[in-house]
């Protein structure tokens, strides 16, 4: 966990990246971590290289990557076949696999209602993430609450719009925040 807390602490900006040109673009930027929210098994590990090649740190959001399963299978994949550092993922049952496989694990978690909230709680119990992250982003309350009960590092990730709101979340406590757009990579 230190690693992920390590970085985010000299780079709390993590680019998140939908497809090849956002990836250039992230390589090019002052974020020192990419989450790669896109690709097929075929080109996951290329995706990957390209991220080390920048020097930066690649995590892959497994869920979202084209041919894999929802299943343990899935995290030893992009372990043997990829240079990535860690994974995302909603199933906590991939979380705590990466845990396994010595790879960072972050817990993705859309926080739309109480139960929703109470449920994460339970999960981070019981599976332990590297980080979590929550989306919306723009709830500095919860960010606030989670990160006071858990001690897990909380990234803040969706409908972060400008620099106000990524403030905004850092300030309630995240120790980083994600985002899809490239004129926030290098705020």
């Amino acid at each position: 966990m230190s690693r992920i807390l390590d970085v985010f602490e000299i780079s709390p900006i993590v680019a998140a990246v939908k497809d090849d040109e956002g990836l250039q673009k992230a390589c090019r930027s002052e974020c020192n971590v990419i989450f790669i929210l896109y690709g097929t098994i075929i080109d996951i590990a290329k995706t990957v290289d390209e991220v080390i090649h920048a020097g930066k740190l690649p995590i892959v959001h497994i869920d979202l990557i084209s041919g894999l399963t929802n299943k343990e299978i899935a995290v030893d994949f992009i372990k043997e076949n990829t240079n990535a550092s860690g994974i995302i993922s909603t199933k906590p049952a991939l979380i705590k696999r990466a845990g396994e496989k010595e790879l960072i694990g972050i817990q993705r978690s859309f926080i739309i209602d109480s139960i929703a909230l109470s449920n994460l709680k339970k999960q981070i119990e019981q599976y332990r993430p590297d980080a979590i992250e929550i989306m919306p982003g723009i709830i500095p309350g919860i960010i606030n609450e989670i990160k006071n009960e858990t001690n897990i590092p909380v990234i803040a990730g969706g409908l972060l719009r400008n620099k106000k709101d990524i403030l905004a979340a850092l300030e309630a406590g995240a120790d980083a925040v994600s985002t899809t757009s490239p004129a926030l990579w290098d705020i």
